[in-house]
């Protein structure tokens, strides 16, 4: 296989550290599927499902099996509240690609309130913005333009939480950017029909039946929205 320039081609089981499958969360179809066959990455990898189908916990576990913090930030990032992590990533095996970057940050949205303290308790060399002086969306974007520079792997869980629909439509163009550079790449998780159509994204539909590879316009958020804004009174009336 030809090695390419971004930071890492796979994920699989790492053969010295087998993960019981009765173990939460080998128990989900998506955690067990990688387990049993490994999944390889694109320059843009998206995860998309419903709530509680296993996608957050895939993309947490690739960001700390790479040296990333479970909370968010840089390899360097000791920032940590309350530990609630699986331990998946104990049991992964990272394939990187020879000669590409090591650097990576990982930004979730669940935990950027307690992670922006953090950053203002212990700065960098570089003046911090206020992230808590900006709005939810605004400070996102901040933190990713300013932190997001050059090669690395770029890893968001659900960051459409924090952003308007003009603030996603930012976000992938911040990325588009990087990822055209070959030398940068990015996986993340979202129930967004938006950043699920980042131009060349290589899709995974999350699920009880695993990990399935779809085109944007098969997805069913993707569908589910478009009926909802053809006829939102036929949801709302049975809920």
């Amino acid at each position: 296989m030809a090695f390419e320039s971004f930071p890492l081609r796979r994920a699989q089981e790492h053969p010295l550290e087998p993960m019981p499958r009765g173990a939460w969360p080998a128990t989900l179809a998506p955690v067990s599927q990688l387990l049993d066959d490994g999944l390889d990455f694109a320059p843009i990898t998206v995860f998309v499902g419903e709530n509680g189908s296993g996608k957050s916990t895939l993309v947490e576990a690739i960001a700390q099996a790479y040296g990333l913090s479970a909370e968010g930030g840089s390899a360097g990032a000791m920032h940590s509240t309350r530990s609630s992590e699986s331990a998946l990533w104990q049991h992964l095996q990272l394939v990187r690609n020879a000669g590409a970057s090591k650097r990576g940050y990982f930004l979730r949205a669940e935990t950027m309130h307690g992670f922006y303290t953090y950053l203002e308790q212990n700065p960098g060399v570089r003046p911090e913005p206020r992230f808590h002086e900006l709005s939810h969306g605004e400070s996102f974007l901040e933190l990713v333009e300013a932190r997001f520079r050059g090669p690395g792997l770029w890893v968001l869980d659900e960051p459409e939480s924090a952003l308007s629909f003009s603030g996603c439509l930012a976000l992938i163009g911040i990325l588009k950017d990087l990822v055209a550079t070959g030398k940068s790449q990015v996986i993340l998780s979202t129930h967004s029909p938006v950043l699920a159509a980042f131009p060349g994204a290589v899709i995974h539909e999350v699920g009880e039946w695993g990990l399935r590879r779809a085109e944007w316009d098969e997805l069913d958020l993707v569908r589910n929205l478009s009926l909802f804004l053809d006829a939102p009174g036929r949801f709302l009336r049975h809920v």
